[in-house]
């Protein structure tokens, strides 16, 4: 598992821990691992041409020192100095290795093979400063490779937001632990491949991070596997309230994650039950209402509802009962978190992309876009459920805190009509086998996002390097959920 902790906590840590080492050692260790980083991104280290952008902080430091080492192997480095001051032992660590100091830092940039963004850290506010601007730009309208140091300048650390101009590098190497905002958009698309160098903080971090992104063991681990003895109802039972007169569709793909989810069986419970069967002959159909249509473990309900009257009336039966339920689509329509807080005797999953979650917080999409972590703490908060926030990185929160999940996997070809449908079955099957609903909805997310590889990659195709991809439909991504799921526990 990744995980992510916050720029004050990972200043404390390195505090406590440079008080074990000798002077300086944390950051040539630092500057140890990004060098060698470095190293492998270019084709050769003798003779490449290496610009630093230093800053006046730790990161300018490290850009220092690992542009020594470098230089040291033959490559020759320029540093354009941005910060009113920099790192004094950097500084004459790269002169000392023959590196030196642009007097023209653009004709640099020009001829550059690398450029390491050391101009501000995590402790870094707002955008990247105006006289810093000219060059950033520079750097990456050139032909070099560029490598953000920890961070990528301009971009929050701890919240992901991307308030003003901010270098987008092609890979961060970033040290200890990762940041937050290296895990979530807007700021993920600014840092790149990212690689983490261990240098020796762990011990020093709190257990409990900021944000974590599961991998393929850990979800592995959350996924249900029937027994000797296990039944359909042993297995869990969901019921899936969607699709409408107008919308069949959204039963469809609804169902169809739900059958791919690991529950014994799926109730639907809606007027698309011809259009369900012709499709998935093993669903179990009522055309009634929700609490007539027999027993389950957990509800799913919203997805292609439409907004008329009968759809307030679907979501309070649902939310009434005393099994997780999980709300989506035309069900958030309106919801009230007094509901939701008060009258809930078990788990809500909420699943709103960020129009849905923009309504529900009385803010506009572009808020919730630009603070996706805010935006989904406040959501779990105000209505006292988790919360799953759909997007180009979907995140998971829980009402009491802790942790928020993000999901490191998916492409953007999920954006897609009807993936949302699917990825709301597939959690509610998860929560009808019993797992709890953040990790329901984290590890549907996570299964959700591989299958969206695989399908666009072609069924057989897997997801492997160097395949070529392509657009995919819903009900694609339903049909590699097993492939998924497969690659997940093999």
């Amino acid at each position: 598992m990744r995980t992510a902790h916050r720029a004050e906590t990972v200043r404390a840590a390195e505090a406590e821990l440079k008080a074990r080492l000798p002077e300086g050692a944390l950051m040539q260790r630092a500057a140890a691992g990004l060098a060698a980083a470095c190293s492998g991104l270019l084709p050769r280290v003798y003779g490449a041409r290496v610009v630093l952008l230093v800053g006046s902080g730790d990161n300018g430091g490290d850009a220092l020192y690992a542009g020594a080492r470098l230089a040291r192997r033959g490559a020759g480095v320029t540093a354009v100095l941005l910060g009113a001051r920099a790192h004094e032992g950097g500084l004459a660590a790269l002169r000392a290795a023959g590196g030196r100091i642009a007097d023209d830092p653009f004709e640099a940039l020009a001829v550059a093979d690398l450029v390491l963004d050391g101009i501000t850290g995590i402790g870094g506010q707002g955008g990247l400063r105006p006289d810093a601007v000219p060059v950033a730009r520079a750097a990456r309208g050139s032909d070099a490779i560029v490598v953000a140091v920890d961070l990528p300048s301009g971009v929050d650390a701890d919240t992901g937001e991307v308030t003003g101009e901010a270098l987008r590098a092609d890979a961060t190497v970033t040290f200890g632990t990762y940041k937050p905002g290296l895990l979530v958009d807007p700021a993920r698309e600014y840092a790149g491949a990212l690689r983490l160098v261990d240098i020796g903080l762990a011990p020093y971090l709190p257990g409990v991070p900021e944000m974590e992104a599961l991998q393929h063991e850990d979800v592995a681990r959350l996924l249900p596997v029937p027994g000797a003895v296990s039944d359909k109802y042993r297995r869990g039972v969901l019921g899936v309230v969607a699709g409408s007169a107008r919308y069949p569709g959204a039963a469809v793909l609804a169902v169809a994650g739900a059958l791919r989810g690991g529950a014994g069986a799926v109730r639907y419970v809606g007027p698309a039950g011809d259009a369900v069967l012709a499709r998935h002959p093993e669903t179990l159909v009522h055309s009634g209402r929700p609490e007539k249509a027999g027993r389950v473990q957990a509800w799913v309900v919203g997805p292609g509802l439409g907004e008329g009257p009968g759809t307030a009336v679907a979501v309070a039966e649902v939310l009434a009962s005393d099994v997780p339920v999980l709300v989506d689509a035309d069900g958030l329509r309106g919801l009230d978190p007094a509901v939701v807080r008060a009258r809930r005797p078990a788990p809500t999953l909420l699943t709103p992309h960020a129009g849905e979650a923009a309504a529900l917080l009385g803010v506009s999409r572009e808020e919730v876009e630009a603070g996706r972590l805010a935006a989904v703490r406040e959501l779990a908060g105000r209505f006292g459920a988790t919360v799953l926030l759909k997007g180009s990185t979907t995140l998971v929160c829980g009402p009491e805190g802790g942790p928020v999940r993000v999901n490191p996997t998916g492409t953007a070809w999920l954006a897609t009509a009807g993936s949302g449908d699917v990825l709301s079955g597939l959690a509610g099957s998860l929560l009808a086998a019993g797992l709890r609903a953040g990790d329901a909805g984290a590890a549907a997310a996570y299964l959700h996002g591989l299958a969206a590889r695989r399908a666009a990659v072609g069924a057989g195709a897997g997801a492997g390097a160097g395949a070529s991809a392509g657009p995919v439909t819903a009900g694609e991504v339903a049909e590699a959920l097993r492939g998924a799921w497969g690659d997940v526990v093999s």
